[in-house]
């Protein structure tokens, strides 16, 4: 396995003295934002499929630090109700998959999306029960109508330019858990899978464990970020939560570096399952924990992985 990071962490940087950065601290892979939610600070798709020159010059940036690329990433809302927006995003998805066929990258990150109760709203609807029966019926709409479309016609695109698509669960979105995520996988073929960030099943109540042996070979990148629950604002409010990320202390959870959240015998049982199902590739830091500078947080992370990643071939058994 290989430590490495999700570089808009350090937008603020130019490209080179970002990479400078996370390649002292120890990063061998890093996963690069083209737009949308994570911006494109590192990442002009524009220039890059534009420019050959350009291309080159990004692509050598890279490899000159012995680094590889683990992903190309747009999250974004491909299906919302505005239109505007949503062809904004799909665009970007698009340029995004082109880009990672020039740069031989094979996966793209992003979320599913989410869009309006009907064809009439303006912004998304993200179901959370199944009654009033107003709701289940807002379901099998989304689904039928949006979302099976939509991404059958995207993995067409995506297999025509050898890219897997690689969708994070994240509430707020139709993908979100485990069932939602094999359910779409079902539906539109095996280019879609996981990028898998345990930090947003904590707080839904799953088991990451779990759900990585329940997911299997339909993880294709994971993400090393945790979630610290509240064990005085949970057990009063529960776990669905509109309030700030900025109000930490009135919040049910709140996002935090890896190892604040779980502890290191979690995070080991992890890395061991994702190698039990076959995932041995790269564990890519996201950094968005309001407690710890961004310096502090990322070195933390990547100290705490060193020590729970296994790095190694497995060993023969020399013993049976």
């Amino acid at each position: 396995m290989k430590i490495g990071v999700f570089l808009v962490l350090f937008q603020e940087q130019p490209l080179e003295k970002a990479l400078d950065y996370v390649k002292e601290a120890g990063v061998e892979a890093v996963e690069i934002g083209c737009g949308n939610y994570p911006g494109d600070a590192h990442c002009r798709l524009k220039e890059l499929l534009g420019d050959e020159k350009k291309l080159q010059s990004f692509k050598g940036a890279i490899h000159k630090r012995n680094l590889e690329i683990s992903a190309l990433s747009c999250h974004g809302n491909p299906l919302h109700p505005q239109s505007s927006l949503a062809g904004k995003h799909k665009e970007v998805q698009h340029k995004t998959i082109l880009l990672a066929e020039r740069l031989e990258v094979n996966r793209v990150n992003t979320f599913s999306g989410c869009p309006g109760a009907s064809g009439s709203d303006i912004y998304p609807n993200w179901v959370t029960c199944p009654w009033p029966d107003d709701f289940s019926k807002v379901v099998k709409w989304q689904w039928e109508e949006k979302v099976i479309p939509f991404w059958r016609e995207e993995v067409e695109f995506a297999k025509k330019h050898k890219v897997r698509i690689c969708l994070e669960p994240h509430p707020g979105f139709v993908v979100y858990n485990t069932e939602t995520l094999l359910k779409l996988r079902e539906a539109v073929g095996e280019t879609i899978g996981a990028n898998l960030d345990p930090s947003h099943l904590f707080w839904q109540g799953m088991d990451p464990i779990k759900v990585v042996r329940e997911l299997g070979s339909a993880i294709y990148h994971v993400h090393a970020k945790d979630t610290k629950i509240d064990p005085v604002n949970t057990p009063i409010n529960g776990v669905l939560d509109t309030k700030p990320y900025s109000e930490e202390i009135k919040r049910s959870w709140i996002f935090r570096t890896v190892g604040y959240g779980h502890s290191c015998d979690f995070w080991k049982d992890f890395v061991s399952a994702l190698r039990l199902v076959g995932y041995d590739d790269v564990l890519s830091i996201e950094h968005e924990d309001s407690l710890m500078s961004v310096n502090e947080g990322f070195r933390k992370a990547v100290k705490f992985l060193r020590e729970v990643i296994v790095e190694e071939n497995k060993a023969k058994m020399w013993w049976v």
